[in-house]
């Protein structure tokens, strides 16, 4: 035997409450919603008459009236006691593209602050009809002659606990929410609440108002949205502050003119972080609960469409402002860069106008590229704290890839721009760019640059005498990267215990490569050292030159260069100052 199921309306109540609604508030939403539609019905029959919803406030209850269709007794039958009934309700003229409601299920939120709901309905040229639900599942349905009009009243008896809700504040406050944009006269007490303007339609002195207002900053740029094929058409503000861009963005959604949610997430690409969306669409769907899109192809092919608009503002903006680009960049660049590692889209958008420190001052992609050719980077600021003088000083522009993300963008660049090429730069390049000396020059410092040799043995560096700029600075350290793997594997390997010491130790290729002290003989001072008769002085200033290169290039000093260090220091002190015989010997 076949038997209907059995629907417990309290059990439903709950479900809507606590699953599909967030919170209580959403029952003035969906008692507007039914009369929107309603007079919209109405409309499309008899254009000619009023546009309007009068709700009443009390301290254990609220009305709201509307001018709209009305309905007959077999409609409130369909409409009212069947739960989840919407195609029936599309027959009798509702149809879900034209209407704001698609579920069949709004008027039960109302049982969330109400106990007993009380309509009274008629259509034009018909009888009234009188409804009374309750919240325990029961209704009476009856003719009445209390409307003398055509429309909808619908009345609500207050929950125990939810007086709350039907406030007069708290009902202004919650129509100008929902229905702030609606194109319907609405009176609260008789008191006009909403004048159905929505912020893209005024001057752009409204549309920072409105930012300042409601979303509580002032916008850093307005960029105008349109995308027909989703019945769109809004704003987005650019944020004045920085955003984090791993936080998606959530942005304020009216379906129909009626605010779907202040906090959708999905309307923009992941990308456009920055900016914060303020729309009103016919066509995108929502989910059942009515607070957020429906994430469907539409969707998709919406999100495109204004993420290209956004691009489209990017471009026009490098074009026309490059220096409201800059001031842009400078709020959002960390974010901007974060989600162009990972997004090839991004990437490509922004790279040109990114921008690095380098050894020449802050400069964009495109200006590095235009300069060599080729950008030269190194990984981090230490490194370029010991190279930018020097190959400033040789013409080679070096960019300061320390800070974060920069190194990572700089190695994917030429993954998705053509043409551009990205190397990191090694320090012992420097050296290829110093002059040498001519053979006769070099043969006489053989001497020197022997003696040098031993005084840096014992710290595994390799003595060379180039001719570079600028003068002034007489010595310069050196490491590549490969030597520098390699000390440090075996720093580590020396302070590790005997288990640990055996596997870095199997990891240790033996490179020969040692790290350079280059000696600039345009210094004076280098030239001096090298013609000194006294070898013991000799060794004590290139042990010194060593250590001072070492501190300018922020390099790290370990026990062996300390030690070295400190006996160039006393040693050299010791013959600055000369021996006093003791007069009490």
């Amino acid at each position: 035997m076949r038997e209907n199921f059995q629907v417990d309306l309290q059990g439903i109540v709950d479900l809507l409450s606590n699953h599909l609604y967030s919170s209580p508030r959403v029952y003035l939403r969906e008692l507007l919603q039914n009369a929107v539609d309603a007079i919209t019905a109405r409309q499309a029959t008899d254009p000619g008459t009023p546009q309007r919803i009068d709700v009443r406030t009390a301290d254990d209850g609220l009305s709201i009236s509307d001018t709209g269709i009305g309905l007959t007794p077999d409609e409130v039958r369909e409409l009212l006691a069947t739960i989840g009934r919407s195609s029936k309700r599309d027959e009798i003229g509702f149809a879900r593209t034209e209407f704001l409601g698609q579920f069949g299920i709004g008027l039960l939120s109302a049982f969330m602050v109400a106990d007993e709901i009380e309509i009274v309905t008629q259509p034009a040229g018909g009888p009234a009809t009188h409804w009374i639900g309750t919240a325990d599942g029961r209704y009476t349905i009856a003719e009445t002659t209390d409307r003398p009009e055509p429309g909808t009243t619908v009345t609500l008896k207050a929950r125990r606990g939810a007086e709350q809700w039907y406030k007069k504040a708290t009902v202004v406050e919650l129509i100008r929410l929902f229905g702030a944009l609606l194109p319907i006269e609405i009176l609260v007490d008789g008191e006009q609440v909403t004048d159905g303007t929505a912020p893209w339609e005024g001057s752009r002195a409204d549309l920072l108002g409105y930012a300042q207002d409601k979303l509580g900053f002032t916008p850093f740029d307005v960029i105008h949205l349109n995308n027909p094929a989703a019945g769109l058409t809004g704003v987005a503000f650019v944020l004045p502050f920085a955003a984090n861009p791993a936080e998606r963005a959530t942005h304020r959604v009216y379906l129909k003119r009626m605010l779907l949610a202040e906090n959708v997430e999905g309307l923009l690409p992941d990308w456009a972080f920055f900016v914060r969306a303020v729309i009103d669409t016919s066509e995108l769907r929502p989910t059942a609960s009515r607070e957020a899109l429906f994430d469907d192809g539409n969707l998709e092919a919406t999100r495109d469409a204004l993420g290209a608009q956004l691009r489209g503002w990017l471009v026009r903006l490098g074009n026309t402002d490059p220096a409201k680009l800059d001031r842009f960049l400078a709020i959002h660049q960390l974010g901007v860069k974060a989600l162009a590692l990972h997004d090839d889209e991004m990437l490509k958008l922004v790279h040109r106008w990114l921008r690095f420190e380098t050894n020449h001052g802050r400069m964009t992609t495109a200006e590095l590229q235009e300069r060599s050719g080729e950008i030269r980077y190194v990984a981090t600021v230490e490194e370029f704290r010991q190279l930018a003088a020097v190959a400033a000083a040789q013409q080679i522009t070096v960019v300061n890839g320390g800070y974060t993300y920069d190194s990572e963008l700089l190695e994917r660049l030429p993954e998705v721009v053509p043409d551009l090429v990205t190397t990191r730069f090694d320090p012992t390049e420097l050296s290829t760019s110093f002059d040498s000396l001519d053979p006769d020059t070099e043969l006489g410092l053989r001497p020197f640059v022997g003696l040098a040799q031993a005084a840096l043995d014992s710290v595994g560096c390799e003595v060379v005498v180039r001719a570079f700029e600028p003068a002034g600075l007489p010595a310069l350290y050196l490491v590549d990267r490969s030597a520098q793997f390699a000390s440090e594997l075996r720093a580590t390997k020396d302070r590790a215990d005997a288990l640990w010491s055996e596997v870095l130790g199997a990891l240790d290729t033996h490179d020969d490569s040692r790290p350079q002290l280059v000696l600039n003989y345009r210094s004076p001072l280098v030239r001096r050292m090298a013609s000194l008769n006294d070898p013991e002085l000799a060794q004590l200033a290139v042990e010194g030159l060593y250590g001072h290169a070492l501190m300018l290039g922020y390099h790290p000093i370990s026990p062996a260069d300390s030690a070295l260090v400190n006996r160039s220091f006393l040693g050299l002190l010791d013959q600055a100052v000369p021996t006093q015989e003791d007069p009490n010997r």
